[in-house]
């Protein structure tokens, strides 16, 4: 009876450890929690805060002029952005997106915003590529990146591609 007992007494003890390990593990930002705050410069020079968008759903786009996978992904994002741009939701009133591109180079990234035909007007780059203090802040390392966000800048869903991120938008229209 007593092995029995020792074996019960140390499965516990590593389901804890598992259970404790797997919650360190979780990659912040995450679902539910505030999206950090982002202010950068806009092709024009001016500076957008993520922030300012608050009271809309916001998917928050990393990108890249020289990223072949977020050129293709912007077909997608566009097509979203043109249906429901001005739709109501039950987690913020219209849609929008913040743009933050890895690039480094002034005209290709705004030759990229124009032959994508990007017309939402949140465009923000700090042209550090990789070494931009927000792919640290956001936690990625991969291109392209996304995180969507309701009215109060609360992450309700990350890594939207394809259809996914209209799927995701049609869940959430209001009634």
């Amino acid at each position: 009876m007593r092995p029995i007992k020792t074996v019960i007494v140390v499965v516990v003890l590593l389901a804890s450890i598992v259970l404790i390990t797997a919650k360190q593990h979780v990659i912040k930002p995450a679902v539910g929690d505030i999206a950090p705050e982002i202010s950068m410069q806009s092709p024009t020079g001016k500076t957008i805060k993520l922030s300012s968008l608050w009271g809309k759903v916001v998917l928050v786009d990393f990108w890249a002029s020289w990223c072949r996978s977020c050129r293709i992904e912007n077909n997608t994002i566009r097509q979203a952005y043109d249906i429901y741009k001005t739709q109501k939701f039950n987690i913020g009133n219209g849609f929008e997106v913040y743009s933050v591109s890895l690039d480094n180079n002034l005209a290709q990234w705004q030759k990229a915003i124009g032959n994508d035909r990007l017309s939402w007007s949140s465009h923000v780059c700090d042209f550090k590529k990789w070494d931009s203090p927000i792919v640290e802040k956001y936690n990625f390392r991969y291109l392209p990146h996304n995180v969507l966000i309701d009215q109060n800048g609360v992450i309700v869903a990350k890594g939207l591609y394809g259809s996914q991120l209209e799927e995701t938008l049609k869940e959430h229209l209001a009634e």
